[in-house]
Protein backbone atom coordinates (compact mmCIF):
# COMPACT_ATOMS: atom_id res chain seq x y z
CA UNK A 1 0.00 0.00 0.00
CA UNK A 2 1.22 3.78 -0.96
CA UNK A 3 2.21 5.80 1.65
CA UNK A 4 0.15 9.24 2.18
CA UNK A 5 2.34 12.17 1.25
CA UNK A 6 2.22 15.17 3.02
CA UNK A 7 3.86 18.50 2.08
CA UNK A 8 5.22 19.87 4.76
CA UNK A 9 6.25 23.39 5.24
CA UNK A 10 7.96 24.89 8.30
CA UNK A 11 10.94 27.11 8.93
CA UNK A 12 11.79 26.21 12.52
CA UNK A 13 14.20 23.48 11.88
CA UNK A 14 14.23 22.12 15.19
CA UNK A 15 10.66 21.75 14.94
CA UNK A 16 10.24 20.50 11.40
CA UNK A 17 13.07 17.66 11.92
CA UNK A 18 10.80 16.41 15.37
CA UNK A 19 7.38 16.62 13.20
CA UNK A 20 8.87 15.50 10.55
CA UNK A 21 10.66 11.89 11.98
CA UNK A 22 7.51 11.66 13.81
CA UNK A 23 5.44 11.70 11.05
CA UNK A 24 7.84 8.95 8.92
CA UNK A 25 8.01 6.76 11.77
CA UNK A 26 3.90 6.36 11.39
CA UNK A 27 4.63 5.23 7.87
CA UNK A 28 3.37 8.70 6.72
CA UNK A 29 5.82 10.32 3.30
CA UNK A 30 6.96 13.45 4.26
CA UNK A 31 8.11 16.30 1.90
CA UNK A 32 9.73 19.06 4.21
CA UNK A 33 9.87 22.83 2.81
CA UNK A 34 11.75 25.65 4.84
CA UNK A 35 11.46 28.35 2.69
CA UNK A 36 8.33 29.54 1.77
CA UNK A 37 9.53 31.30 -2.22
CA UNK A 38 10.69 27.09 -3.10
CA UNK A 39 7.06 25.80 -1.82
CA UNK A 40 4.92 25.80 -5.05
CA UNK A 41 7.90 24.53 -7.15
CA UNK A 42 8.33 21.71 -4.54
CA UNK A 43 4.59 21.06 -4.59
CA UNK A 44 4.38 20.14 -8.23
CA UNK A 45 7.19 17.91 -8.13
CA UNK A 46 6.07 16.11 -4.99
CA UNK A 47 1.85 15.75 -5.87
CA UNK A 48 1.38 15.24 -2.34
CA UNK A 49 -1.86 13.82 -0.61
CA UNK A 50 -2.12 16.66 2.22
CA UNK A 51 -0.52 19.95 2.84
CA UNK A 52 0.63 21.09 6.55
CA UNK A 53 1.95 24.79 6.40
CA UNK A 54 3.51 27.43 8.75
CA UNK A 55 2.01 30.51 8.00
CA UNK A 56 4.85 32.84 9.55
CA UNK A 57 7.74 32.32 6.79
CA UNK A 58 10.14 33.88 5.59
CA UNK A 59 9.76 34.96 1.86
CA UNK A 60 6.39 33.55 1.31
CA UNK A 61 3.76 33.57 4.11
CA UNK A 62 1.97 30.20 4.47
CA UNK A 63 -1.77 31.76 3.19
CA UNK A 64 -0.26 32.91 -0.08
CA UNK A 65 1.24 29.42 -0.36
CA UNK A 66 -1.84 28.42 -0.02
CA UNK A 67 -3.87 30.44 -2.30
CA UNK A 68 -1.10 29.43 -5.41
CA UNK A 69 -1.66 25.50 -3.98
CA UNK A 70 -4.95 25.85 -4.37
CA UNK A 71 -4.63 27.38 -8.23
CA UNK A 72 -3.29 23.94 -9.43
CA UNK A 73 -4.75 21.24 -6.70
CA UNK A 74 -8.26 22.71 -6.26
CA UNK A 75 -9.36 19.92 -3.85
CA UNK A 76 -6.04 19.02 -1.78
CA UNK A 77 -6.25 19.21 1.80
CA UNK A 78 -4.70 22.10 3.83
CA UNK A 79 -3.70 22.50 7.53
CA UNK A 80 -2.25 25.57 9.06
CA UNK A 81 0.06 25.21 11.68
CA UNK A 82 -0.19 28.76 14.07
CA UNK A 83 1.27 30.70 16.66
CA UNK A 84 -1.64 32.89 16.08
CA UNK A 85 -4.65 33.19 18.32
CA UNK A 86 -6.96 35.87 16.68
CA UNK A 87 -10.07 34.71 15.00
CA UNK A 88 -9.42 37.37 12.20
CA UNK A 89 -5.93 35.61 11.52
CA UNK A 90 -7.56 32.31 11.35
CA UNK A 91 -10.29 33.16 9.45
CA UNK A 92 -7.78 34.52 7.16
CA UNK A 93 -6.38 31.11 6.62
CA UNK A 94 -9.81 29.52 5.89
CA UNK A 95 -10.34 32.26 3.35
CA UNK A 96 -7.10 31.68 1.68
CA UNK A 97 -8.18 27.71 0.91
CA UNK A 98 -7.20 25.86 4.70
CA UNK A 99 -9.02 23.19 5.58
CA UNK A 100 -8.19 22.99 9.26
CA UNK A 101 -5.38 24.89 11.49
CA UNK A 102 -3.86 23.62 14.66
CA UNK A 103 -1.99 25.94 17.14
CA UNK A 104 1.35 25.68 18.37
CA UNK A 105 2.55 23.80 20.59
CA UNK A 106 0.65 20.97 19.72
CA UNK A 107 1.12 17.32 20.52
CA UNK A 108 1.76 14.89 17.47
CA UNK A 109 -0.88 12.70 18.14
CA UNK A 110 -3.50 15.77 17.83
CA UNK A 111 -1.52 16.42 14.19
CA UNK A 112 -2.25 12.79 12.92
CA UNK A 113 -5.60 12.52 13.90
CA UNK A 114 -6.31 15.88 12.37
CA UNK A 115 -4.50 14.48 9.06
CA UNK A 116 -6.30 11.50 9.27
CA UNK A 117 -9.91 13.16 9.54
CA UNK A 118 -8.97 15.73 6.54
CA UNK A 119 -8.36 12.90 4.52
CA UNK A 120 -11.72 10.84 5.44
CA UNK A 121 -13.65 13.95 4.78
CA UNK A 122 -12.03 14.65 1.50
CA UNK A 123 -12.16 10.85 0.49
CA UNK A 124 -15.51 10.77 1.34
CA UNK A 125 -16.54 13.87 -1.01
CA UNK A 126 -14.63 12.30 -3.67
CA UNK A 127 -16.55 8.88 -3.61
CA UNK A 128 -19.93 10.70 -3.13
CA UNK A 129 -19.64 12.97 -5.74
CA UNK A 130 -19.90 10.59 -8.53
CA UNK A 131 -22.76 12.77 -10.16
CA UNK A 132 -20.74 15.44 -12.67
CA UNK A 133 -23.27 18.05 -11.10
CA UNK A 134 -25.83 18.32 -8.54
CA UNK A 135 -29.05 20.41 -9.67
CA UNK A 136 -30.05 23.15 -6.49
CA UNK A 137 -33.21 25.28 -7.79
CA UNK A 138 -31.84 27.49 -10.50
CA UNK A 139 -28.37 27.01 -9.58
CA UNK A 140 -26.26 24.29 -11.06
CA UNK A 141 -23.76 22.69 -8.25
CA UNK A 142 -20.36 21.03 -9.28
CA UNK A 143 -18.78 19.18 -6.62
CA UNK A 144 -15.61 18.09 -7.78
CA UNK A 145 -14.49 21.67 -9.63
CA UNK A 146 -15.85 23.50 -6.27
CA UNK A 147 -18.32 25.23 -8.70
CA UNK A 148 -21.89 27.30 -8.35
CA UNK A 149 -23.21 27.98 -11.42
CA UNK A 150 -26.40 30.58 -11.97
CA UNK A 151 -26.86 31.23 -15.97
CA UNK A 152 -23.76 32.80 -17.11
CA UNK A 153 -22.09 33.35 -13.71
CA UNK A 154 -19.40 30.75 -11.81
CA UNK A 155 -18.66 31.29 -8.27
CA UNK A 156 -15.92 29.43 -7.26
CA UNK A 157 -16.28 27.81 -3.97
CA UNK A 158 -14.11 26.74 -1.27
CA UNK A 159 -13.04 23.49 0.20
CA UNK A 160 -15.07 23.74 3.36
CA UNK A 161 -18.39 25.86 1.70
CA UNK A 162 -18.54 23.16 -1.54
CA UNK A 163 -18.38 20.69 1.23
CA UNK A 164 -21.02 22.67 3.38
CA UNK A 165 -23.04 22.95 0.63
CA UNK A 166 -23.29 19.37 -0.89
CA UNK A 167 -24.08 18.17 2.59
CA UNK A 168 -26.94 20.17 2.64
CA UNK A 169 -27.57 19.29 -0.93
CA UNK A 170 -27.87 15.62 -0.23
CA UNK A 171 -30.03 16.08 2.71
CA UNK A 172 -32.38 18.26 1.22
CA UNK A 173 -35.85 18.82 2.64
CA UNK A 174 -34.54 16.62 5.69
CA UNK A 175 -32.56 18.58 9.03
CA UNK A 176 -29.43 17.95 9.39
CA UNK A 177 -28.01 18.05 13.21
CA UNK A 178 -25.86 21.11 13.59
CA UNK A 179 -23.27 19.12 15.50
CA UNK A 180 -22.97 16.82 12.82
CA UNK A 181 -21.96 19.55 10.19
CA UNK A 182 -19.17 20.56 12.74
CA UNK A 183 -17.73 16.94 13.14
CA UNK A 184 -17.76 16.64 9.11
CA UNK A 185 -16.26 19.71 8.57
CA UNK A 186 -13.90 20.37 11.18
CA UNK A 187 -13.42 17.18 13.15
CA UNK A 188 -14.89 19.27 16.61
CA UNK A 189 -17.90 20.88 17.64
CA UNK A 190 -16.01 23.57 19.52
CA UNK A 191 -17.52 27.07 20.04
CA UNK A 192 -15.35 28.54 17.90
CA UNK A 193 -15.69 26.25 14.88
CA UNK A 194 -19.51 27.04 15.49
CA UNK A 195 -19.16 30.49 14.93
CA UNK A 196 -17.02 29.43 11.80
CA UNK A 197 -19.97 27.51 10.43
CA UNK A 198 -22.82 30.51 11.26
CA UNK A 199 -20.06 32.62 8.68
CA UNK A 200 -20.79 29.80 6.34
CA UNK A 201 -23.90 29.56 6.00
CA UNK A 202 -24.67 32.85 5.86
CA UNK A 203 -21.99 33.07 3.10
CA UNK A 204 -24.21 29.87 1.35
CA UNK A 205 -27.68 31.91 1.98
CA UNK A 206 -25.91 35.02 0.22
CA UNK A 207 -24.43 32.63 -2.82
CA UNK A 208 -28.14 31.26 -3.49
CA UNK A 209 -30.17 34.56 -2.73
CA UNK A 210 -31.10 34.67 -6.82
CA UNK A 211 -33.59 32.32 -6.38
CA UNK A 212 -36.22 32.55 -3.74
CA UNK A 213 -37.23 28.67 -3.81
CA UNK A 214 -34.28 27.90 -1.89
CA UNK A 215 -33.94 28.39 1.93
CA UNK A 216 -31.78 27.06 4.65
CA UNK A 217 -33.57 27.16 7.30
CA UNK A 218 -32.29 27.19 10.93
CA UNK A 219 -33.87 25.29 13.37
CA UNK A 220 -32.38 27.18 16.64
CA UNK A 221 -30.43 24.43 19.10
CA UNK A 222 -30.44 21.69 16.35
CA UNK A 223 -29.35 22.21 12.83
CA UNK A 224 -30.46 23.37 9.32
CA UNK A 225 -33.35 22.49 7.12
CA UNK A 226 -32.47 23.38 3.42
CA UNK A 227 -35.52 23.68 1.00
CA UNK A 228 -34.63 24.08 -2.63
CA UNK A 229 -37.32 24.04 -5.63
Amino acid sequence: MAKIKIFYVEDEPFLGRIVKESLESREFEVTMITDGADALASFKETQPDICVLDIMLPTKDGYTIAREIRQIAPAIPIIFVTAKTQTDDLIKGFESGGNDYIRKPFSMEELIVRINNLLQITQHQKSISTQEYIDIGSYQFVPLRYELRYKDSVKKLSHRESTLLQTLAENKNVTVLRKDILLKLWGDDSFFNSRNLDVYITKLRDYLKEDDSIEIITIKGVGYHFVAG
